[in-house]
């Protein structure tokens, strides 16, 4: 929805003010007002669209970053049951986002440069729609107003009709998204700009009913008044997009200004600290209120704030917001207790009722948030979710390739059939078919209660449903359960009478009964997309819970995930990374050509899963791999006169903002990882050009750290390693050798946020040895691995035992070389 509730006057000189006076205009709005949206996360309700429906938007910053619209609303994807009437050139595409269009009654183009030749060659307003293949929101306009024949007709006929998967190309959509917020004060998929024929914005907003709605103005009508400004008032149209972008431009620069330098790490540290707590929500962990996001990187932060800080009350809170947070979203309903992962964020402030989409980048930050507190507490429970994230994404979101799906949908058809799909229906459950499913007596059980009673009472299932009406604004979950764990095993089995272990057995039996239920219904739509951004973070979850388990076969899945985006995702003729690849009719992996080459967040998190998977399998290929897009990256996205990189290729005319994401959303910024991958890659490799860089890069973020850090927690990660100094742990050692094995597991036993780890065999023409000189000094004692641990220039003594080199790691207590 077009945002018109402003809350603070724009300035009559302000650049925002003709596209405040166009959109009034365009809808009829009344005294708009303008939103300040600040830098700091914050949740602002929607307008409701029509039918009561509540979405609620993700929390973002003034600029680029994720919002859905979150409902429990009916939907699917737009696809017809009845013959196809109409087919477009969306048909010839490869994006589910895409496809899922392909049949519109709209002459739809893809993003590029066919389309805007006609919108110069007729003179036409391009009209862009942006959204991605499970927001369920797109999947509502697509059903009200782009199948719709009228509508459909007003858009071919006076518009260039350009579609765009904003997972395929984040540099359009984070263009046109921050120029939506910059005028309207929010943000949001679907998003619905206007642009003229050189492809500047002049008006946008997200969704819009199809019809007029009280004093709203429906679709229609915004066409209708649109096309008339564009015919009769065309100069104040472009002139008030081209101030508004003009200043776009100088209000998202970020750049390094004369006098600046790196911030104080400590001091930035503890406002971070100081600004997640302020808004930790006590009682079941994460931040602010309703709807509450999983949010790993902050939890990232709070983890290596406490490794830094363990003696001070603060170091231990942080550690206790981190953990309680965790373990609370593993026993709620975000949790997919049934067929695991997890879901992409919870309605209500318990952790309870999930928007059921689930997408990869959460599933990989998430296993390593999980796995790290496994390595801080030591708790089992912990390193279980790791796995058992994992074992859905092996399972659900895997390509035979080696690669990685992007997203599965929240909405699916119920299991009882129907014309509509409905949000979480895959995932559900009714009293009733727990009992039908679950009906033996249990063995000297209280009361001769069934396995469905001892399921029920721990998972909270309820005959009339548990989901209040709250998260249920539509009905859609009227009777239905979403499994949250109640109680703990303990107290579960002192009310049944039985052990413990009995009720783990009983628990575990349930789940897979009902996981085989599940094969059965109808599955929600799962985007094949294979995504080198999302692809790369993957590799990271693989590669660092295979390490810390010492588990063959999630390593060995890090390797083929690592050898898919070298088959599939890099061109080594042109030497770029490709941004995407696609599941085939044959379940081949396609491409589309011209490929979409790579973006930052693209290099930027490739490189870090090959520094991980290095570290993991100390196979020298991956580090090589990873000094050569590093290497590349620079050239691409460097920005030599303000510092930091770019989040696209400044050389690419069509898109009008080089932007430089500043917040750490959904996913991190590219620019936050790399920050740590050029600071890891100047220990492996000895380049000090790169160490520079890394300075140069947080010292143009300055501004932000020191004032909001809370939006960059991982940026404020690689500030506190370059303050701390990383640790060079050196292995000498053959690679799959007993002794070097104990040792390589001591080290991945520990959370150390601030180290390298290499392994060196005395082969003095090795890729390491070659880069760093000094590790040919190094050797093993008596014949059996050994450990160096070194930082600022000095050694420690080599250690041989794995319990000293843990002690030595732990607390540093060894004799200096």
């Amino acid at each position: 929805m077009l945002r018109l509730a402003w809350r603070r006057p724009a300035s009559r000189n302000s650049p925002a003010e003709p596209a405040r006076i166009l959109t009034g205009v365009v809808l009829g709005a009344e005294s708009p007002q303008r939103v300040s949206e600040g830098h700091v996360r914050r949740f602002r309700r929607a307008p409701h669209p029509p039918g009561g429906r509540s979405p609620l938007l993700h929390p973002r910053p003034a600029y680029c970053s994720p919002t859905d619209f979150m409902s429990m609303a009916s939907g699917g994807e737009g696809m017809s049951s009845t013959p196809r009437k109409h087919t477009n050139r969306l048909a010839e595409e490869r994006s589910p986002y895409l496809l899922q269009h392909a049949h519109n009654p709209v002459d739809w183009y893809p993003w590029g440069q066919d389309a805007f030749d006609k919108a110069k060659n007729e003179d036409k307003p391009i009209f862009l729609s942006v959204g991605y293949s499970t927001c369920h929101w797109c999947h509502v306009m697509e059903r009200e107003s782009f199948e719709d024949e009228e509508i459909g007709k007003i858009l071919s006929d006076n518009f260039v009709c350009i579609k765009l998967d904003r997972e395929e190309r984040p540099d359009v959509d984070k263009v046109y998204m921050t120029f939506v917020q910059a005028t309207s004060g929010g943000g949001g998929w679907p998003m619905s700009v206007w642009l003229t024929p050189d492809l500047r914005p002049f008006i946008g907003g997200t969704y819009f009913p199809p019809r007029d709605h009280g004093r709203r103005p429906g679709f229609k009508t915004v066409l209708t008044r649109i096309m008339n400004q564009w015919q009769n008032n065309r100069p104040a149209v472009e002139s008030s997009g081209d101030r508004i972008l003009d200043a776009l431009k100088k209000g998202t620069a970020i750049t390094t200004n004369p006098g600046d330098s790196l911030p104080l790490a400590e001091d930035v540290a503890n406002r971070c600290f100081q600004q997640l707590a302020h808004s930790y929500e006590e009682e079941y962990g994460g931040f602010r209120d309703a709807p509450k996001f999983p949010s790993p990187g902050n939890l990232m932060f709070l983890m290596s704030y406490w490794s830094v800080n363990r003696s001070t009350s603060e170091g231990v809170e942080a550690l206790q917001m981190a953990v309680h947070t965790l373990r609370m979203m593993a026993l709620g309903g975000i949790h997919d207790h049934v067929a695991q992962g997890f879901h992409r964020y919870s309605t209500d402030c318990s952790w309870h009722v999930p928007h059921f989409e689930k997408m990869l980048y959460d599933q990989a930050q998430l296993a390593v948030a999980y796995i790290t507190a496994f390595q801080v507490s030591g708790e089992q429970f912990f390193a279980d979710v790791a796995e058992d994230i994992l074992l859905y994404v092996s399972r659900d979101l895997s390509d035979k390739s080696g690669g990685f799906y992007s997203a599965e949908d929240a909405d699916s058809v119920p299991p009882s059939g129907g014309p509509e799909k409905r949000e979480g229906a895959f995932c559900v459950w009714t009293a009733s078919e727990v009992r039908e499913l679950l009906p033996d007596v249990v063995e000297d059980a209280t009361g001769a209660a069934t396995q469905a009673d001892v399921f029920m009472h721990h998972y909270g299932v309820k005959d009339p449903g548990n989901v209040d009406l709250e998260q249920d604004p539509h009905g859609e979950l009227q009777g239905q359960n979403v499994l949250i764990v109640r109680y703990s095993v303990e107290l579960t089995a002192a009310r049944f009478g039985i052990s413990e272990e009995k009720v783990n057995e009983l628990l575990a039996s349930a789940r897979a009964k009902m996981a085989e239920v599940r094969t059965s219904r109808p599955r929600p739509h799962l985007d094949t997309k294979m995504l080198a951004s999302w692809n790369g973070l993957m590799l990271s979850a693989y590669a660092r819970v295979g390490a810390v388990l010492g588990n063959e076969a999630l390593l060995e899945r890090a390797v083929q995930s690592g050898n898919f985006l070298k088959e599939h995702l890099w061109d080594a003729e042109r030497q770029t990374i490709l941004r995407s690849c696609y599941r085939g009719e044959e379940m081949e992996v396609q491409q589309i050509s011209p490929p979409i080459s790579g973006f930052l967040d693209d290099y930027a998190f490739i490189i870090c899963g090959l520094l991980d998977l290095y570290e993991a399998t100390l196979l020298t290929e991956w580090l090589q791999w990873a000094e050569e897009l590093q290497l590349r990256q620079d050239v691409l996205f460097w920005d030599d006169q303000g510092g930091g990189y770019f989040c696209s290729d400044p050389s690419d005319s069509t898109v009008l903002l080089q932007l430089k994401q500043d917040q750490d959303g959904a996913e991190p910024s590219a620019n936050s990882v790399s920050a740590s991958n050029l600071l890891r890659l100047s220990h492996f490799t000895g380049r000090q050009e790169w160490l520079q860089k890394s300075q140069q890069l947080l010292t143009a973020f300055s501004d932000r750290l020191t004032r909001v850090p809370i939006a960059l927690p991982e940026m404020v990660r690689a500030l506190m390693a370059q303050h701390y100094t990383l640790k060079q742990i050196v292995v000498c050692g053959q690679r799959d050798a007993p002794d070097t094995t104990s040792l390589l597991a001591a080290v991945n036993s520990l959370f150390l946020p601030y180290k390298v780890l290499m392994l060196t065999d005395g082969n003095v023409d090795s890729f390491l040895c070659q880069r760093l000189p000094a590790l040919s000094s190094m050797s093993q004692l008596g014949g059996v691995a050994t450990a160096h641990v070194c930082q600022d220039f000095t050694c420690s003594l080599p250690v041989t035992e794995p319990q000293e080199l843990r002690r030595l790691l732990q607390d540093g207590t060894a004799e200096a070389e």
